[in-house]
């Protein structure tokens, strides 16, 4: 342990104002004010700044006590102590008392709700007192600010004696900073986070501010790149920087992409400080068993998580799963998990309860997965991952067919890095890999319904490569494959994989297999302008009862698209194909099937002569698209919208002699490619 009146000038503090007027005006009212965030966030830099200036401005004196590097003799009174410069015989032999009593085997009432401390119970004498007496004489007679810095090592032991000074002298200052609160009920907590990189588009932020100064005139975007990975961290970014000794920007911005900067190493003032292996080492070193064992399973979870994903991740047989919910908390109030949602409310969209979602910063994520990998549990972690990631999916192939296609949307829009890297993470034998498959059949809805047709054809021939077995499964991702393709235009490769299908479903005799496949090969004729054929399979398709209503477009869904290929053939069989697919539908709130049959309604109307009545029905169509999705349809209704719109209100009529161009023959301009899980996730 060091203790001394430090007075040595300080390194800038960068991007923390908002931070430093909250600090000093709590020291202004709050006898005790806590500085907390995770390591090598700068809480100690921030500390020593604002005590410098409150010390310039008011005068006093400030008194540091670093309690990390190991307690001397004495423990921390003996420390307060030297660094007032009363350290003499006496008071060093009545401090030594008061440390024996600041850590006191005796058992008294837990303070503020943690276990491990404790008041002294009845009968126990505090001893110290004259130590305490000096102590508390000195910091008034010299209007001192004691800093107890890093307190997480000891942090029982400081609230214990912070809670005796302050009764010894209520109008003493002290500044605490730690990685948790100390829990006292005069505490005031100031949450130190990273440096933001950016402040609004094309706008530097601090995190940037910080590198800039240290590498001189750069790329501005390699500079928010490398701030980007490190997540603002500004030890990080200091030790990235040092980096720059023995590599280019372009060179560390590559590396730190794709590395990390674990193990970048520079010079500190503390040990723990000389790399960010070194820092995520001394929490973790704090950690109970069960507790680290959580931190280094939640590695695997490339982002946000709820608590059900931790417990499917963490649980095994030394980690109860009534134990992760437990050591989530503790990991957070240790500012190693961060929580980025709070639970309790409920989605103004849906109505969905709200779960509090956490996330493990990157530092913490990657000494996690070291450890992880160091205790040879790695593939066992990430197997239950992907596993876990199966249950979400299947969970939303459910919701989709379900009263409310939202929650289906938004169950993915959440879990979308999850599943993303469940996805794309190589599979680690047959089985993993069926396991990857069965992610992307059950996210057939969100590749076919929802306008992410390019991805899911990616994932899927990726994946059917890697599971070869014939299996139901298999049938399923191969009938999905053709279908995506098909919907892309691919016609030669759709007809090539619903080959495939057809011979896997007669095999399987899987009836719903075939219906599916006649329903694409309608969508096939559709494309190629051959509606005789179209109607022909949409028939087959429509007349189907299916057993398995959870998987695919069903007999609803080929009535709708029946519909679409009658309206400019035949109003009225185009409309009891409308009316047939809605007495079918599974649930009033499928809004796919919605839109399409009031797509079919619209372009009925338009192409016979009623551009009022299909204007009604395109608009409402537009409306129940938009809540899932679907660029393509999206971008169809709003060129017939356009057109509509122009017959209805100056009585000219439609391009083209009056035909409407249907949507899966839109292309350029509305119609925009989209990366794999594109949309904003919006946070409540």
């Amino acid at each position: 342990m060091t203790a001394w009146a430090d007075r040595r000038p300080l390194p800038g503090v960068v991007g923390r104002a908002v931070e430093h007027e909250q600090v000093s005006g709590l020291l202004g009212s709050a006898p005790l004010v806590t500085l907390t965030g995770a390591a090598g966030v700068g809480k100690s830099v921030l500390a020593r700044a604002v005590l410098e200036e409150h010390t310039a401005r008011h005068g006093g004196t400030v008194i540091r006590v670093g309690c990390w590097d190991g307690l001397a003799e004495g423990g921390l009174a003996d420390a307060l102590l030297r660094a007032a410069g009363q350290a003499d015989t006496s008071c060093r032999n009545s401090s030594r008392a008061l440390a024996r009593r600041t850590a006191s085997p005796c058992v008294g009432t837990p303070v503020s709700g943690r276990a491990d401390r404790t008041e002294p119970a009845a009968g126990c004498t505090p001893a110290g007192g004259t130590a305490l007496a000096a102590l508390t004489a000195h910091c008034r007679r010299h209007r001192v600010t004691v800093l107890l810095d890093d307190c997480d090592p000891v942090l029982a032991e400081c609230a214990q004696l912070v809670r005796r000074l302050l009764r010894a002298d209520p109008a003493l200052r002290i500044v605490a900073t730690a990685r948790g609160r100390l829990g006292l009920s005069e505490e005031r907590v100031v949450e130190i986070a990273p440096l933001p990189v950016t402040l609004g588009e094309g706008i530097a932020g601090p995190a940037v501010e910080l590198l800039a100064a240290r590498t001189g005139a750069a790329a501005p975007e390699l500079l928010v790149t490398v701030c980007q990975a490190l997540e603002g961290s500004p030890l990080a970014i200091a030790l990235a920087a040092h980096q720059l000794d023995r590599m280019s920007l372009p060179q560390l911005a590559a590396q730190v992409g794709t590395d990390g900067a674990l193990f970048y190493a520079g010079p500190a003032a503390t040990a723990r400080h000389t790399s960010l292996h070194a820092a995520q080492a001394a929490g973790y070193a704090l950690c109970s068993p069960t507790d680290r064992r959580v931190w280094a399973r939640l590695s695997v979870l490339p982002d946000d998580f709820d608590p059900w994903l931790a417990g499917c991740v963490c649980t095994s047989s030394d980690v109860p799963s009534a134990a992760v919910d437990g050591a989530l908390e503790r990991l957070r109030t240790a500012s190693v998990v961060e929580r980025v949602r709070d639970g309790g409310g409920a989605r103004e969209d849906t109505g969905a309860a709200l779960p509090p979602r956490y996330r493990l910063p990157r530092a913490a994520r990657d000494f996690g997965r070291t450890q992880l990998r160091e205790a040879g549990e790695e593939s066992a972690a990430l197997r239950r991952f992907r596993q876990a990631c199966a249950a979400l999916a299947a969970e939303a192939q459910i919701a989709w067919q379900g009263p409310n296609q939202q929650v289906a949307v938004r169950l993915v829009e959440d879990e979308q890095a999850n599943l993303d890297a469940a996805l794309t993470r190589p599979p680690q034998d047959a089985e993993d890999a069926l396991g990857a498959l069965e992610i992307a059949v059950s996210l057939w809805f969100h590749w076919a319904a929802c306008g992410f047709r390019r991805e899911g054809r990616a994932h899927l021939d990726r994946l059917l490569l890697l599971s070869r077995d014939d299996t139901a499964l298999r049938a399923r991702a191969l009938w999905l494959a053709g279908y995506l393709a098909a919907q892309e235009h691919s016609l030669a490769t759709a007809e090539a994989l619903l080959d495939q299908a057809w011979t896997a479903a007669v095999m399987h005799a899987d009836g719903d297999g075939l219906a599916r496949i006649a329903h694409a090969h309608g969508v096939l004729a559709l494309y190629r302008a051959d509606t005789t054929a179209a109607v022909a399979c949409l028939e087959e398709a429509a007349r189907h009862h299916s057993r398995d209503p959870w998987f695919g477009p069903g007999p609803a869904h080929s009535w709708a698209l029946l519909a679409v290929a009658l309206a400019p053939l035949d109003a009225e069989r185009a409309g009891a194909a409308a009316d047939r697919a809605w007495e079918t539908r599974h649930c009033d709130g499928d809004f796919w099937l919605y839109s399409t049959i009031l797509y079919a309604r619209a372009l009925t109307e338009s192409t016979h002569g009623k551009p009022a009545a299909a204007l009604r029905a395109c608009h409402k169509a537009l409306v129940a698209k938009k809540v899932i999705g679907d660029p393509l349809l999206i971008a169809g209704v709003r060129n017939m919208l356009t057109g509509l719109r122009r017959t209805v209100r100056g009585g000219t009529p439609p391009p083209d002699g009056g035909e409407e161009v249907p949507w899966w023959l839109r292309a350029g301009p509305g119609v925009r490619a989209r990366p794999f899980f594109s949309r904003l996730r919006a946070r409540s």
